[in-house]
């Protein structure tokens, strides 16, 4: 029995055929959108891409460009077999290709889906790779004179300012490793050698933060150096060091930004994606409903239309039949082939 069955008559159809042209062109309008959300995606990780650890997270914006095109190919061609189906002539040429036609655009639906959900899932990669990305990057912040190197110490200042963060977890992340370059300490100086003398790996290592960590909306000048020691600055609690500097590590701020914008993005492609599911809905009832017409040349007629022709249980038993076939299929001709070698090998 054929699943959610509906009766069609001549004018039924034709407003079925309208409303299915006019939302496919939508939907090329709904395509490019997704194309323009997923480059402004790209371009938005590209900004960032030298504390990125690797380019996984590029998988999320090529594949909603790759969607969009795709959405724009398809629904123009489904407007144009919307279009047609209103003239029996033109009708007939579209015909043969239909049936594979609503098959290739459950798939395009599937894959869809399959994006917008990685939409959603893209923070857990997005945490790693920053996490790893801005270590290293914060590593090469000294190495001004380093060709390929020398642009990081204005790119992690530029994003400790832009994103009101310091370090990668936290301040506490620049103490850790030694940030101000060789050539502008001071050998000769007592201290620069007891400071590297006392480091195993002979870094100059100090409890201070580049000036780009201060907050300037602290009622004091801004303490980089020495963050400590509360005898070194007058009226001082290093406990409450954060009226001077960002507290949020620009890991937590990056993936927060990250994940708004991506939470954003998939709820407008899942929106679309309903969209684009509806039409190919309503596709398959007027494919069957046209189908369904006994006399092509009484075009007043009532015919059914249905979404499946059987039950699901029974629509789902015959696929995997005629996937059985196939394998099976596939078997005799490789058996064949072995038969037809074995002779010419003796």
């Amino acid at each position: 029995m054929a699943l959610l069955k509906v009766k069609f008559d001549q004018k039924k159809r034709v407003k079925l055929a309208q409303g299915l042209w006019l939302m496919n062109w939508l939907s090329v309008l709904a395509g490019i959108v997704i194309f323009s959300l997923g480059l402004f995606l790209k371009i938005e990780l590209r900004k960032r891409s030298d504390v990125m650890n690797n380019s996984e997270s590029h998988f999320v914006p090529n594949s909603l460009i790759g969607m969009g095109v795709l959405s724009c190919v398809f629904n123009s061609l489904a407007g144009k077999i919307c279009y047609d189906a209103l003239d029996p002539a033109k009708y007939a040429k579209w015909k043969p290709w239909l049936k594979p036609y609503l098959a290739a655009c459950v798939l395009f639906n599937i894959v869809f889906f399959l994006v917008v959900l990685c939409c959603f899932l893209m923070r857990g990669s997005l945490e790693s790779t920053l996490a790893h990305g801005l270590k290293n990057g914060m590593k090469y912040y000294r190495d001004t004179d380093t060709p390929g190197r020398c642009f990081m110490k204005k790119t992690i200042d530029m994003l400790q300012i832009e994103f009101k963060c310091c370090g990668n977890n936290g301040f506490r992340d620049w103490f850790e490793i030694q940030w101000i370059s060789n050539r502008y300490l001071d050998f000769s100086s007592k201290e620069v050698k007891d400071r590297i003398k006392s480091n195993v790996d002979g870094r100059y290592l100090v409890d201070g933060v580049p000036f780009s960590c201060c907050n300037p909306n602290s009622p004091r000048p801004c303490i980089q150096y020495q963050l400590t020691n509360n005898s070194a600055h007058y009226s001082y609690d290093h406990q409450t060091e954060e009226l001077n500097l960002w507290v949020r590590g620009c890991r937590a701020a990056l993936l927060s930004y990250y994940s708004s914008l991506m939470n954003s993005i998939g709820a407008i492609t899942l929106l679309i994606w309903l969209f684009e599911v509806t039409i190919t809905i309503g596709l398959r009832y007027l494919y069957t409903a046209l189908e369904g017409v006994s006399n092509p040349e009484d075009l007043e007629c009532e015919s059914e239309g249905w979404l499946l022709e059987k039950s699901v249980s029974e629509t789902w038993k015959a696929f995997l039949e005629s996937l059985k076939k196939l394998g099976k299929s596939n078997q005799v001709e490789a058996g064949g082939a072995d038969a037809a070698q074995a002779p010419e090998a003796g």
